[in-house]
């Protein structure tokens, strides 16, 4: 499994939207962009965390942020989690694992003593030149805008 690590070249990624339009690290080349990974959508902890970026996202756009969810969910799935909770950024659809794959948020788990691989819930905060400058792999779901925040002392 990958793992990145502040001050490293964040991973190149390519994935679909929920429009099915192609979404890349290069279209952020030049801006911050906070890219979080989770789970599932229209579940209780993914829902929290996604409402409380989304509740903030002006903020973050006024301090030179963009947000980028990632899950193994379907396009399809994405337009109904964004549609149910207005979501103004985009989720990408990474149902091959890949982008997960390439920031080491695909891997073991473990629920009622069983183990299986999932997504781990992780943050990355990409600075404007493509560099890792934050990396969250215990997320505050209820609050993570103010994690971020003070983290990052803004």
């Amino acid at each position: 499994m990958t793992s990145l690590k502040v001050g490293d070249k964040a991973p190149v990624f390519e994935g679909v939207n929920q429009n099915g339009e192609k979404i890349s690290l290069k279209d952020y080349a030049g801006k911050k962009l906070i890219l979080y990974f989770y789970p599932k959508d229209n579940t209780p902890g993914c829902t929290a965390e996604s409402c409380n970026l989304n509740d903030n996202y002006e903020a973050w756009l006024q301090k030179g942020f963009d947000v980028v969810g990632v899950s193994p969910d379907s396009q399809k799935s994405h337009q109904n989690f964004i549609a149910k909770f207005g979501f103004r950024f985009n989720l990408i659809s990474d149902t091959e694992h890949e982008i997960l794959e390439a920031y080491g948020a695909w891997g073991l788990k473990k629920m009622y003593g069983k183990e299986y691989m999932g997504v781990l819930r992780k943050t990355f905060v990409i600075d404007e030149n493509g560099v890792i400058s934050e990396i969250f792999e215990k997320v505050d779901t209820k609050d993570h805008t103010n994690q971020i925040i003070e983290a990052l002392k803004l």
